[in-house]
């Protein structure tokens, strides 16, 4: 995790707990708003809780195509550095 003060990243959290809540009431409404909803709320949610993170890993591990396309989606170091060495990596 990063050097951010506490108090934003429990407001950090807040808001993502906030914005995945929200995705359940917005999500029965046409139109894919509860999509973003939930993904900004996920983002947010992993960035700024380790107890996410650790259940974030346990889930890659599990399903991990799925998890590499959450992993580039939301631009995570990891998953760029394993991307430019399986480019390089010869087939």
């Amino acid at each position: 995790m990063t050097d951010r003060h506490p108090v934003s990243r429990a407001l950090q959290l807040a808001l993502g707990i906030l914005l995945i809540v929200a995705a359940g009431i917005v999500g029965p409404l046409p139109g894919p708003g509860g999509i973003f909803l939930f993904a900004g709320g996920l983002v947010l949610v992993l960035r700024n809780s380790r107890w996410a993170q650790v259940r974030f890993a346990r889930a890659k591990r599990r399903w991990p195509r799925i998890g590499g396309l959450v992993d580039r989606a939301m631009r995570r170091r990891s998953a760029l550095r394993r991307h430019a060495r399986d480019k390089l990596r010869p087939r």
